[in-house]
Order: C-alpha cells, then structure tokens, then sequence
C-alpha cells in the first residue's frame, strides 16, 4: 500500500467502457433531438390551422354580437350601432366565460404566458389537453364580445397546452415536453404575426429557460413552420404595414432613445394598476364566475363613449403607426384602451396582452413624438417612428422579454432601418424595468404564488470545467488482499483521511472502489479480506470530460466517486465533495471584487523610469 502522486498502474477496464458508452449516449441524444424536433413540427402545423380558425371565430363572433350577421370577414366592432345595447355585450360575454372557467377549467382565465410559464416551472410542463379547444373557445367569445385583447396571448396559451398534450402521449423526459410546449407556444405566435425570430426569442426569454441545440432546434423549427403557416393562410406581407421610415441621425437617436426611457417608466405604472384592479377583484364579495360579467359591463361602457377600445384592436395599431391620426383620437384610445384593458384583464377573463400593450405603447409613443415636433419642430424625429418605438417599448418594459420585443418590431412592420431607435428605447425601458420593477406583467401573477422565475441563463459552470481541473495529485491504492484490521492499522498510522480509495491487484490491474465508512463498518469481520467489500462495474471519467458528465455518472451510481482515466490509465478519484469546492470556488471568484491594475502604481512606476532616465542622462553628461 502506498500514497503515490501517481497511479503507475496500466489497468484493463473490462468494466469500464466510457468512450463505446458516451459516443452510444451521443448517438441516442441525436436521435431523441430528430425525434422531439419532429414532433414540435407537428404541434407546429397543428397551431397554425387552430390559428386560422380562431381568428375566423373570433370575426364571426363578433358580427354576430354587434351586427347580427355571421359573417367570417373581418369588420371592426367600433361601427357598431347598437346604441347603449352596446354596454352589455362584453357582459353578456364575460358571464358565458365564466361559466366555462367554472364547469370547464379555470385555467383558460388569465392572458396565457404566465400560465404555461407556472406549468413549465412546477408542474413538468404538464397542461389539461381539454385547455388546448377551451381556451381558443373561450377567448372567442371574450374577444368577439368586444373585450380588449388580441388573438396571440390565446393561441400562445393554446399552442402550448397542444404540445404539453402530445408531450403527455409520449414517452419523454419533462424537458424534452417543456421543448415541445415552448414550441407549441411560440409556433402559434409565428402563424398569428409572422414572426418566427421574434418567437424563437419570446421561448428563450419567457418558456425554456435556457439555451441549448436540444431546445432551440426544435422551436425554431416550429417557429418556421408557423410563419409558413401564416404566409399561407394569411398573407405574405406584414402584419402591420407602415410607411418606409429613414434612419435617423445621432441627434434624432438620442431624442428616440429618451422616450423610450419615459415609456419604461409608463410601463410600470401599467403594470402596477393592472395588478391593482386584480387585487381590488379578489375583495369583491362575489363569486369570481361573475367577474368576466363585472369587468365586461366596464368594457360596454367605455366602449360606448370610445368605440375604437373594444375589440382586437389591431387595426388600430396599424393606424397609429400610420401617423395620420388626430392627436386627440389617439389620447382617447390611449386612456380608454388602457382603462378598458385592465379592467377586464383584472377581471380573470380570457384574453392577452401583446395587442393592448402594443396599442397603448404605440399611442403613448405616439403623443411623446407630437409634444416633442410641437416644442422642436427641427429635431428630425417623426411620429411613425416614435409610434414604433413606443409599441416596442412598451412591451421591453413590462415583459422584460428584451429581444423579443425589438424582433417582434422589426418583423411585424418590415421596418429595419429603425433597428438602432428601437435598440435605444428598448434598452432605456429595460434598464428601467429591471432597476425599479421586482417582477413583470408576466411574472407578477405566479410570483404571489411562491413560482421563483428565471431572471438570468449564464452558462453551466459544470459543463465549462473539466476532470482535469479538479482532480487532486494525489489518490491511494490498496491491496485487496490485505485484511480489514491491517488496512485500518496502516491507515491510522498514515493518518490518511481519504473517504474512497482505488484497490488493483499485483498486476496493477483496476478492480474497483473502497470507501472508508465500509472499511470502518463496526459488523464486518476484522480478519476478512478487504477484497469482500469492493464496489465493482463502477462507472469513470476521462480527464477530459466535463463535471457535468461526472454529475450524471455519479447520479447513476451507488457510491459519491469515480475513477478517473487517461491513456487507459486510473490517474486518480473524482467524488462529489471536490466537484462541490470546485463549484463554491468558482462562484467565490465570480463574487470577489478587487482592481487588477493599480493606477497608483502605475504612475510610480512611470515616476520611477523617468528618473532612472534622468539620472542616466546626467552620468552621461
């Protein structure tokens, strides 16, 4: 028995196949991907129908409701002419979706994302399939009664429950139906908007998590499908088509930069009154079936007196970024949007947020442009733009999905000359969402319930560090024939305090792992041979592979240790205290703040030299 810096053993590994196991686990990990990726393809093609179709319900709901026709094409509720019949619509709506949520599931109220955010992050991405035909239902007839929403914050909510469905039918991993819902989800955001970048980042941003080939592949696939879906059934061109914008010069940037700021600070001022009215909902001395009804008689009132908050809105939006509004039309569809929004979203009905956002952001946007060319006539910005950037802004600030927010923009218009104004305002709301605001319009609702989200993906700290990084010099070999009590003697007279040890026979050839706590086991036979308690087959790592491989392997086996090998060689243990300190070390460094160059000492180094020099000079002399 010895304590060497090195193993000089040339072990056979009969037991221990690594490099056949890892290239089998790599081969299978592929296949899974080809397979998870085929499947959100499906979900995919799937959402994009159920997105047609629920736009096509939510127009026929709404000529019914306000024209007595049903009708497919599009008309606008605000040229209804109904009278003050019009106040009871939305109520009349509110109370059918209540009835839903009470004897159908309570799940379809809310706007959607915080919903499949909560799944995703307590319950396996597990969602009722009967969410999948209740939720675009419902939402039709919340939309098409005139609640203020849009149709993506539902086929988001829809899209995810299809794939948390077929996630469920499926012999898969919780991750891999986690993938398969962002997919799902993001996929349906593509066919509404046509904008697949746009939900490649909402799913990084607000679903996954993380940021990984196994998540993105499958979803940007999705989000591909989705957007073909759209071109097909809905058109090519842009959702929200404006007149061509210039890029502005630095003076005009600065100016759009700012308002951005204001806008971030508007965003959580609508954040905070959303989730006022929620609260002020739940002290009502009334059951919550009949809140939908109570926020529904809200929205028929104010769409009596502003017809153009009642609905999807998106022809709204549209107009808005037009620049060819009053200016008192578009502060009258800021306020009584906003006012209308909230109320019903408070409510609990079935509705979204990404139109009412983009609506109020694009018209507050829209005000701050007119009151700046009123003040600065010469400060070449120009209301479409700061319309745009408003929209966008707006959605930086109260979702903090930061890249989704500016891709949505540019995709949505077709716009990408406003690139940089759009990078400036959406950093100047995020910097003030993220500062001031603890949690978001998304996050809020599951954060009052004890949900912890993800604020941040830094990269695996395990799967940076190698075995080469942590493993110490040292490793002790035992001689399996020895006894247990001379084993204990030797050990004790060493003061060797080692918790596993390699034991290999005269050859040097590898057998297996002996662990302190069964050679001091107090009901083993002193004089029984140390051989009798070896854990053999015992799984190892090569040097080179990462702590996040040795973690699974450790995961699998019955002992906190690993061989480690190289050239076919044990050069020593791995156990999981030392991939612990290798972990609380690394997270120290990240934490210690010092200064690496000393100003201080680099000017005495500098006053050093130069004296060295005059002093040389005045030897020469």
């Amino acid at each position: 028995m010895n304590h060497p810096n090195h193993i000089p053993i040339s072990p056979i590994l009969s037991s221990i196949d690594n490099e056949a196991e890892s290239a089998n686990d790599n081969l299978q990990l592929k296949k899974r991907l080809l397979r998870i990726s085929g499947l959100s393809i499906l979900v995919a093609i799937a959402i994009s129908l159920i997105a047609k179709f629920l736009v096509v319900l939510i127009n026929i709901v709404t000529n019914l409701s306000f024209y007595g026709s049903p009708e497919s094409a599009f008309h606008s509720p605000a040229d209804n002419h109904l009278g003050l019949w019009v106040i009871f619509v939305p109520a009349i709506g509110g109370v059918l979706v209540g009835m839903m949520a009470l004897y159908g599931s309570k799940a379809i109220r809310g706007h959607g994302i915080p919903e499949a955010m909560e799944q995703i992050l307590t319950n396996q991405s597990r969602i009722k399939p009967s969410i999948a035909f209740l939720k675009p239902i419902s939402s039709a007839i919340a939309i098409g009664t005139g609640g203020p929403f849009g149709a993506e914050g539902p086929i988001i909510a829809t899209g995810g429950a299809l794939g948390s469905t077929l996630g469920q039918l499926f012999k898969i991993s919780s991750n891999e139906r986690k993938i398969i819902l962002a997919a799902g989800a993001t996929a349906g955001m593509a066919a509404i908007f046509g904008t697949p970048i746009a939900g490649v980042f909402l799913a990084i941003e607000l679903l996954l998590f993380e940021f990984s080939p196994r998540s993105i592949l499958p979803v940007a696939l999705a989000c591909i499908t989705g957007a073909a879906g759209h071109h097909l059934l809905f058109g090519t061109g842009p959702v929200f088509p404006m007149p061509d914008l210039k890029i502005p010069n630095n003076g005009a940037l600065a100016i759009y930069s700012s308002i951005g700021l204001v806008i971030g600070f508007l965003s959580l001022g609508v954040t905070k009154i959303v989730y006022f009215i929620e609260d002020t909902f739940e002290k009502l001395p009334v059951h919550w079936m009949w809140w939908p009804a109570i926020g529904g008689l809200a929205v028929g009132l104010i769409g009596f007196f502003a017809p153009k908050t009642l609905g999807v809105g998106y022809d709204n939006i549209i107009s808005i970024l037009s620049g060819t509004l009053g200016m008192i039309v578009i502060l009258r569809l800021f306020l009584f949007k906003f006012l209308s929004w909230a109320i019903a979203l408070g409510s609990g009905t079935s509705g979204g947020t990404l139109a009412p956002l983009l609506t109020i952001g694009g018209a507050a946007g829209a005000l701050l442009g007119a009151l700046i060319l009123t003040l600065f006539p010469n400060s070449g910005i120009t209301i479409p733009m700061t319309a745009l950037i408003g929209m966008s802004s707006m959605f930086a600030g109260a979702s903090r999905a930061y890249l989704t927010s500016i891709t949505f923009a540019l995709e949505s218009t077709g716009q990408f000359h406003a690139l940089l104004p759009l990078l400036g305002a959406c950093t100047a709301a995020y910097i003030v969402s993220f500062f001031l605001m603890e949690n978001t319009i998304m996050t809020e609702k599951i954060a009052r319930r004890g949900v912890l989200t993800p604020d941040s993906y830094e990269p695996d700290i395990l799967g940076k560090l190698t075995v080469a990084q942590v493993i110490k010099d040292t490793a002790t070999i035992l001689d399996p024939g020895q006894t247990i009590r001379k084993v204990r003697e030797w050990l004790k007279t060493n003061n060797i305090q080692d918790k596993y040890f390699i034991t290999a026979d005269k050859k040097g050839n590898y057998l297996g792992i002996v662990t302190l706590q069964d050679i001091n086991r107090h009901d083993i036979e002193t004089e029984s041979l140390l051989n009798a308690i070896i854990h053999t087959g015992t799984h190892a790592v090569d040097k080179t592979d990462s702590l996040r491989k040795a973690v699974e392997l450790l995961s699998k086996g019955t002992i906190e240790a690993l061989p480690v090998i190289m050239d076919h060689q044990v050069i020593g243990l791995l156990s999981h205290q030392d991939i612990i300190d290798t972990y609380k070390s690394h997270q120290d460094e990240n934490e210690i703040v010092n200064t690496q160059i000393s100003l201080k000492r680099q000017r005495l180094k500098v006053l050093a030299h130069g004296k060295g020099l005059f002093s040389a000079r005045k030897k020469s002399k």
